[in-house]
């Protein structure tokens, strides 16, 4: 099946060279292109779209607010956003989590690393490009308000209890960024299994994919920083 492609970038050149090398690959298409956040969530309801690259900071509604606004719409369930960033070290990328990204990536990324992102978040994994790494998430997380020692968090723990022993146990994993396989190793399981959880564990907390897995790991206060 071909992976339907949004680009939302003030920089018609980064689109036109995103554009070039998305439309090589022969599972993907780019169905639109977006110069700001608004233009991208109305092509997105017109279009439709798999994967959104979308930057952070554009002129009108920024990247951030075309995320929320596409993550909350419930006939866009499907649509995955791949944050973009100028530099890998953002202070916009915890916000966009926790706005439904399914993860970000640096605008310098090679080709291939490009590619990937868009199959990784097509097939609803979290993406975290490479140098940003899971101590990095941790620490902005830390640092956000529902994380922040003695304050209240910004997801409600108690939901937490609705999962089981195991389903906790895996979303931990999963929060240290293992794949399926390596947490079926770790826990002895069969992978099937382990995505199961996953998929229980999505449902009972809302979330859209691994990435909000992750982020309310965090926020719940099921995973410490530097744990």
């Amino acid at each position: 099946m071909t992976i339907k492609v949004l680009l939302a970038d003030d920089q018609a050149l980064l689109r036109s060279a995103f554009r070039v090398l998305v439309d090589s690959d022969p599972d993907m298409e780019v169905v639109g292109e977006a110069s700001d956040g608004a233009e991208a969530v109305e092509i997105v309801r017109s279009e439709g779209a798999d994967v959104v690259l979308m930057d952070i900071r554009m002129p009108g509604t920024d990247g951030l607010t075309a995320t929320r606004l596409i993550s909350e719409d419930p006939e866009l369930t499907d649509v995955r956003v791949v944050m973009l960033t100028t530099f890998e070290v953002d202070e916009y990328v915890v916000d966009s989590l926790r706005a439904g990204a399914s993860g970000f990536l640096g605008k310098g990324a090679e080709p291939e690393e490009l590619l990937s992102a868009i199959r990784i978040a097509a097939a609803g994994e979290a993406l975290l490009s490479p140098a940003a790494t899971k101590g990095l998430i941790a620490r902005f997380l830390a640092q956000g308000e529902g994380a922040r020692d003695g304050g209240e968090s910004a997801y409600d723990a108690s939901r937490l209890d609705a999962l089981t022993v195991r389903e906790r146990e895996v979303l931990v994993q999963v929060a240290g960024g293992l794949s399926n396989d390596e947490i079926a190793a770790l826990l002895e399981v069969s992978p099937l299994t382990v995505k199961t959880h996953v998929n229980r564990a999505m449902a009972k907390l809302g979330a859209r994919d691994r990435a909000q897995l992750v982020v309310i790991s965090y926020e719940t206060g099921l995973v410490r920083p530097g744990t």
